[in-house]
């Protein structure tokens, strides 16, 4: 269950040195009343790009800052008062979901029907809101819907991630948080992101979530994201050639713990799809185990984090 967010400060800008706005767009007015969600963190040049990008084609955007530093802040301050976007400043990590999850709760209780949630490293392509609205309005279920992603396209080789389908509805078993486009009620039905997640695996878990209960998960043919998870370079062991993920070592250990959870959460409802999940995620960490430096490191945070998913132990975890 989330909380009511009573302590939420939601600081609305007047400085006077502004950024030049984007330009305005008819998608806006021809699209369902949307309100985007964009989590920043150290914010730089990237995000207000993006941002920027994201405007012409919603209704509303609420950015959730989650403790960038003194600089970082002030532009996005400056681009929020010039832009016209609500800027909700953490003063701390408070982890991607309950910054999600903040923003969720801002488009709620003004009365967007629909958001579409964003990392601040994705970038939105021409006609995206559009394509993802047709996707529901086409859907034969789409009163079951509770989850829109798009194509995930990777901006520097233009490869488009693997997507593994349900049999039964043919929609993605699990797919990204970042392009998602979801119905507000939903999260009345089934609850919010797990903010103990803090980050990784939320979006996995979420759609485990909306799957046990009983909703559907579909994806657009034509809504295309730019968007790399984390820093994939490609490596040649023995003839075979792969691309591991480079995540630092402290997102080991929440990837580790946050997989082990949904394991066991999941596991007696979803059994075929967990089985899944897990058999891709243990190729993953054969990837980082044998092409990944910092090896020590992160092995020691895989073990911790697969320790405390075993006897759940959740929320954010220092010195990692």
């Amino acid at each position: 269950m989330v909380n009511i967010y009573s302590q939420q400060r939601t600081l609305i800008h007047t400085d006077a040195e502004t950024v030049s706005p984007p330009v305005a767009s008819a998608e806006a007015g021809a699209a369902r009343s949307v309100c985007a969600v964009m989590v920043t963190y150290h914010a730089g040049a990237e995000a207000l790009e993006n941002i920027r990008l994201v405007l012409p084609q919603v209704q509303a955007l609420v950015v959730v800052d989650n403790g960038s530093a003194a600089g970082e802040i002030a532009l996005l301050r400056k681009s929020s008062h010039a832009w016209g976007f609500q800027l909700i400043e953490n003063q701390e990590n408070r982890g991607i979901a309950e910054a999600l999850n903040q923003g969720i709760a801002w488009a709620k209780s003004h009365g967007y029907p629909w958001v579409i949630l964003f990392d601040q490293d994705s970038t939105i392509t021409n006609g995206f809101v559009l394509q993802m609205f047709a996707t529901w309005e086409s859907h034969p279920r789409r009163e079951r819907v509770g989850s829109i992603h798009p194509r995930y396209r990777d901006r520097v080789t233009g490869v488009e991630a693997p997507i593994q389908r349900a049999k039964d509805d043919g929609g993605p078993i699990t797919s990204l948080t970042s392009g998602s486009l979801i119905p507000t009620w939903i999260f009345d039905r089934i609850g919010y992101f797990a903010s103990d997640f803090f980050i990784d695996c939320v979006d996995i878990e979420f759609c485990f979530r909306l799957r046990a209960s009983g909703y559907y998960v579909a994806d657009s043919k034509e809504a295309i994201l730019l968007h790399s998870p984390g820093r994939p370079e490609s490596v040649s062991i023995m003839g075979f050639s792969f691309s591991p993920t480079h995540h630092n070592a402290a997102r080991r250990y929440y990837i580790s713990r946050n997989r082990i959870v949904v394991y066991r959460r999941y596991f007696h409802v979803l059994p075929a799809f967990v089985v899944q999940y897990a058999y891709a995620t243990l190729r993953e960490t054969a990837k980082f185990f044998l092409a990944e430096g910092d090896r020590a490191r992160k092995f020691r945070n895989f073990l911790l984090g697969t320790w405390d998913g075993v006897v759940g132990r959740m929320g954010k975890r220092e010195n990692l």
